[in-house]
């Protein structure tokens, strides 16, 4: 595989993963709500179920799950119910840790990581549409007649380095935005935002075609 293969394999990946989509937007939260360094648990979850959706797609289960339209409408639907509940747990919590506050402050450490670790992979498995984003595109980059199994394993480990650093972009972003906005008024808005974008991604997922 040449290094520009590489390359035009990187800027796909890059550019499908760091557009704004449910699992970006739970990155930016996690990185409010619990700093960045923790939310690197949550970005070990991303990646972790991002490899499996791409090993689905590598073996050709992929191509079997397109192929079904009733795993694909659990899958889509569970996703979408998943993010409508993040959003509304989002609006109902007292605050996102953007108030300030000493109690918030303290809060921050409490959740475990294999809580973050959990719902991020959950955020990401919601998804059926990156395993035919995956299908679509490894075949543009896999040569036959080269060693099938090296070109997966290089591209798999290309595609989870770029999904580490464009989630913790976000999630860096997140904790920049809390150093910023301290006001408990501001954290109010902000986290109406963000819970009512989680709820619309839900909605907007369910109501999506193939």
């Amino acid at each position: 595989m040449s290094l520009n293969f590489i390359i035009a394999f990187s800027a796909t990946v890059f550019v499908a993963s760091i557009i704004p989509g449910p699992s970006m937007l739970l990155a930016l939260t996690h990185g409010m709500q619990h700093g960045a360094k923790r939310t690197m648990a949550s970005a070990l979850g991303n990646v972790a179920m991002t490899m499996v959706q791409a090993l689905v797609s590598i073996v050709g289960l992929g191509t079997i799950l397109l192929a079904s339209e009733t795993v694909f409408l659990v899958i889509k639907w569970a996703g979408a119910a998943y993010l409508v509940y993040m959003g509304v747990s989002i609006l109902m919590a007292p605050d996102l840790g953007v108030s300030g506050d000493t109690a918030a402050d303290k809060t921050r450490g409490n959740t475990p990581l294999k809580k973050l670790f959990f719902q991020s992979a959950m955020v990401t498995a919601g998804n059926p549409k990156a395993i035919i984003f995956f299908t679509a595109v490894f075949p543009q980059f896999i040569h036959p007649e080269s060693g099938y199994l090296a070109q997966c394993s290089l591209l798999l480990a290309v595609m989870a380095v770029i999904a580490f650093v464009c989630f913790m972009l976000y999630a860096l972003g997140g904790q920049k935005i809390v150093s910023i906005f301290s006001r408990a008024s501001v954290g109010r808005w902000i986290k109406r935002v963000i819970g009512t974008s989680f709820i619309g991604a839900g909605i907007g997922l369910a109501a999506s075609h193939r």
